[in-house]
């Protein structure tokens, strides 16, 4: 048996799940987590590290506001900023307007978590569209862009 006869007669997922968004958006998804893990910081997850940058972006901004802003809902938001709070990167102090609202503020020691965060980041941004010529990537985040935006409305009106 030849290699391209047993490439022939081995197993394949199905057309209609190759080709279906959301199949192709898993495997992204998969993949990139396990590159910002070896990467970037194998501590700091994604919607943590964007909860730092708007945090630092935007002192004092409270934190449902910052949810939005980072896409997160606002239950995941109160975790996610308990929990950077517990490792000395984020303080979450009430409003003096409303108790009741927390005003998010970086540490130092978030303020240098996220400089080297971003440093990789980047890098790692770099790598993953690798794969596109330099004036087309724009163009390939705006798309990714618009697709997230799309399916995130869909997600409301459901």
């Amino acid at each position: 048996m030849t290699d391209s006869t047993a490439a022939a007669d081995a197993p394949a997922a199905p057309r209609r799940l190759v080709e279906a968004p959301g199949f192709q958006s898993r495997r992204l998804y998969q993949a990139y987590l396990a590159v910002w893990v070896r990467s970037v910081d194998a501590t700091l997850t994604g919607p943590q590290f964007a909860v730092l940058q708007i945090a630092e972006a935007n002192p004092g901004l409270d934190q449902s506001s910052l949810a939005a802003l980072a896409a997160l809902d606002t239950s995941t938001m109160a975790d996610i900023a308990r929990r950077l709070e517990n490792r000395g990167l984020l303080a979450r102090t009430p409003s003096p307007a409303d108790a009741r609202r927390k005003l998010l503020h970086l540490t130092d020691e978030g303020r240098e978590v996220v400089e080297t965060a971003n440093t990789r980041a980047r890098e790692l941004d770099e790598q993953l569209l690798q794969p596109y010529a330099p004036e087309r990537r724009e163009e390939i985040v705006r798309e990714l862009t618009r697709l997230a935006d799309h399916w995130e409305q869909l997600a409301r009106s459901s």
